[in-house]
């Protein structure tokens, strides 16, 4: 201890302690270890797509019935005679989906820093190309383990975005700009509904007990909202006219650079709720957001909502989105077809709205 207070008082700095030491070293062993692990995980990926490329090429070229078959258990069983299980039929079989699903080695590429082979597993046999690259493309950014991204599908995220109810094509564009661009858009953050049922909210319920609930869970919300929201404030204090406001939660999301109101609401989405979120979006726009940030967002979360009050209400040009929460999740078949079912009605709707759109173009033009 004197050595040490000697060392400091002469501008030299003393030798580690034990204790100081074995962190350092540990941590620099483990750290290094992890970067391995990551390079070889990455190599080996790299090599399957090569290898599920090759055989895939092989099979095509012989557009034979019965030959796919037959040259894949042949060389699954020689391969892995020599190289181990690794690299039986069954494993080709995966290299093969690999090279099937993500055909531009490019892409494969980009997310290779972030998505080890698992990640890949888990993905491959996605049958919708959109919705596979929506789960990379969010487990890129979002740095999901792949537990995670097993949740999330098995909770049908992609299904809950907006992005999910948009046309094939201006979707695929969104993705693009966020593998290309890493440009986030709402239509990528928010989702409807949110599954609440980590709340452990059980029969009757008021506004606060949701609210305490949410406090109580935080990062399980958090998680369920996604990575990049920031908690801020609970009844934040709005004064407009001497009149006070209390909104419920407040968050910041840091890739979108957008201030983002919450409210929580027991029973249906009713038209009054937007006129209230409105007030709140105008004063945090006003008197909170700083340099550099996009205008403030809102999120409506109701026990239910109406849709055609919702759609007629038009409220995304005002920046709120309105979501619906369960706090009980249905069983995964009845939860499927409910979310198919609105996301057909969503892309019907978007469909006429063109048509009638293109319709009085026309009309316009006639005259």
């Amino acid at each position: 201890m004197i050595i040490t207070k000697t060392l400091m008082k002469q501008g030299k700095t003393p030798p580690p302690t034990g204790g100081t030491l074995l962190a350092d070293v540990r941590t620099m062993i483990l750290t290094a270890r992890e970067g391995v692990a990551r390079a070889v995980d990455a190599g080996l990926t790299t090599l399957y797509w090569h290898v599920g490329r090759r055989i895939r090429h092989d099979i095509l070229k012989e557009q034979r019935a019965g030959y796919g078959e037959g040259i894949v258990s042949a060389l699954g069983r020689q391969l892995a005679a020599e190289f181990g299980r690794g690299f039986s039929e069954k494993s080709l079989r995966h290299m093969i989906r690999f090279a099937e699903a993500f055909s531009d080695f490019k892409i494969v590429s980009s997310l290779l820093r972030q998505l080890s082979w698992s990640h890949f597993l888990a993905l491959i046999y996605l049958d919708d190309p959109l919705k596979r690259d929506f789960y990379a493309e969010m487990c890129r950014i979002e740095r999901w383990n792949t537990r995670t991204l097993a949740k999330k599908i098995q909770s049908m995220l992609f299904e809950r975005t907006a992005l999910s109810r948009k046309p094939a094509k201006l979707a695929e564009m969104e993705l693009k700009q966020l593998r290309e661009e890493d440009k986030l858009t709402p239509d990528l953050v928010f989702r409807d509904p949110y599954l609440l049922d980590f709340l452990g909210l059980k029969n009757t319920y008021a506004e606060k007990d949701v609210e305490a609930a949410i406090l109580r869970e935080m990062e399980s919300f958090i998680l369920e909202l996604g990575v990049g929201f920031a908690f801020m404030e609970r009844q934040k204090r709005i004064t407009v006219d001497g009149d006070d406001y209390y909104l419920d939660l407040l968050f910041f999301h840091r890739r979108l650079k957008r201030l983002v109101a919450i409210e929580l609401k027991l029973g249906d989405f009713k038209p009054a709720d937007k006129g209230q979120m409105e007030l709140y979006l105008r004063w945090l726009d006003k008197y909170e957001r700083r340099e550099g940030e996009d205008s403030p967002l809102g999120l409506i979360l109701c026990a239910g909502k109406k849709e055609e009050t919702v759609r007629l209400l038009d409220m995304e040009k005002s920046g709120i989105r309105v979501a619906a929460y369960w706090t009980e999740i249905l069983p995964k078949a009845q939860l499927e077809r409910k979310l198919h079912e609105a996301v057909l009605l969503a892309r019907e709707r978007l469909t006429a709205k063109k048509t009638a759109v293109r319709k009085r173009k026309r009309l316009d033009g006639g005259k």
